[in-house]
């Protein structure tokens, strides 16, 4: 191991894993649960160090000191965002506000934690009947987008449309159009404090999104680049570079 290699991003994947022990649909295709098919793919990069915690774990699997070894919180919540307990949204939305990152997934726009972050309703227009999504890359050579062409294509997935109620986003990476013709802004990015927050679209739970590479490759993009705090500017002084400092 080279001992001057930065150390690995370290990585939560949240989820509440309710839709695999009641619907036979979502068991065939996440038989270990939708956060394990994420981990999965995630694992395959050694720079990233990655732990799981679902509803139903003791606390949620939340705690002080869980979010004081986590880098990066990748979010997914559909039908029990309600049974999340307040103690744990405050632990996540301060951890955000104190520089780690958060990745919100598909039905996660519901989240408690992001709704806190966002100060908005986050309601959006909605269709389940397995629409053809493009999502299509509006900004070339972002991180989040690292290797992948100007467009992923889904043959079958839940339509978001717009408007979504979100605050202006200091990015918009992706837009999604739809077989109904409808448009979403689907890869967003905001700064919470010293924390990165993107939202990501795709990833109903009755579809196989969560086994599409290019899907993956995106999560995994995101948390490198969640895991990075904004960082201040650098004033030069001769030969050496400081940050920024309030001398009041």
């Amino acid at each position: 191991m080279d001992p001057h290699a930065p150390a690995p991003v370290r990585v939560l994947i949240w989820h509440e894993h309710r839709h695999e022990k009641i619907n036979p649909r979502v068991a065939d295709l996440y038989p270990d649960g939708m956060h394990e098919a994420i981990a999965a793919a995630l694992r395959l990069d050694p720079r990233l160090r990655v732990e799981t915690a679902t509803l139903d774990d003791p606390n949620h699997g939340i705690t002080a000191d869980r979010l004081a070894d986590t880098d990066v919180i990748v979010w997914w919540g559909h039908m029990a965002h309600h049974e999340v307990n307040d103690d744990a949204v405050d632990l996540v939305t301060r951890a955000v506000w104190d520089g780690t990152g958060a990745v919100f997934l598909h039905s996660a726009h519901f989240a408690k934690p992001f709704k806190r972050l966002m100060g908005t309703g986050c309601d959006l227009k909605w269709r389940e009947a397995g629409d053809k999504e493009i999502l299509w890359v509006t900004r070339p050579g972002h991180p989040l987008v690292d290797g992948i062409d100007d467009h992923i294509v889904l043959p079958h997935e839940e339509m978001y449309g717009e408007f979504f109620d979100v605050p202006e986003p200091d990015e918009t990476v992706m837009i999604s159009s739809f077989s109904g013709g409808e448009v979403f802004r689907s890869l967003m990015t905001w700064t919470r404090g010293a924390g990165r927050v993107a939202y990501f679209r795709p990833g109903h739970e009755t579809y196989p999104t969560y086994h599409d590479p290019q899907v993956l490759r995106v999560i995994r993009n995101a948390c490198h680049w969640a895991a990075t705090r904004p960082t201040p500017p650098v004033q030069r002084f001769g030969k050496h570079d400081v940050g920024w400092m309030d001398a009041g």
